[in-house]
């Protein structure tokens, strides 16, 4: 039995299999057939070690006393936190001085900071009298509901 195709038509189904990614096709039409197939590239994977290898031994490490962890600006007592998400700012306007720096006394209700958010600066007011031990965020810096913001003591 002698099968004839039509080179154009196969050419076209082989241009079909690289354009689609395809790594065979097959038509049948009658008792015609015709299977057009491509070798595909292996796909190399990194090797992984077995999980039940041994493992090299390595050297204990000196005993070292570990470093004091910082304590977490949250956790304190005097931590002014954000009432809202939005953009902190330390100034009134670019150029001016800050509200408040590190060292200064603040009385309760006076303004430490702006949070912009949606348009609108909100005053950021110290909660009590104290000192500023701590500036937490840059003037600028987007900040999340109930990130810590400064430090007043």
């Amino acid at each position: 039995m002698s099968l004839s195709f039509d080179p154009k038509t196969l050419a076209d189904l082989a241009a079909l299999l690289n354009a689609t990614g395809l790594s065979e096709i097959e038509l049948e039409e009658g008792d015609r057939k015709v299977r057009l197939a491509r070798a595909v590239a292996p796909v190399n994977m990194p090797v992984v070690a077995a999980a039940h290898a041994p493992a090299a031994p390595v050297a204990a490490p000196a005993a070292v006393a570990p470093a004091p962890a910082a304590p977490d600006p949250a956790k304190h007592p005097g931590a002014v936190k954000s009432p809202m998400v939005g953009v902190a700012y330390l100034s009134a306007e670019p150029g001016a001085p800050p509200y408040v720096s590190v060292g200064q006394n603040v009385e309760a209700g006076a303004t430490l900071m702006l949070i912009e958010a949606m348009k609108t600066f909100n005053q950021i007011k110290a909660p009590r009298a104290g000192t500023v031990k701590q500036v937490l965020v840059t003037s600028g810096q987007p900040v999340e509901f109930d990130e810590p913001l400064l430090i007043v003591e």
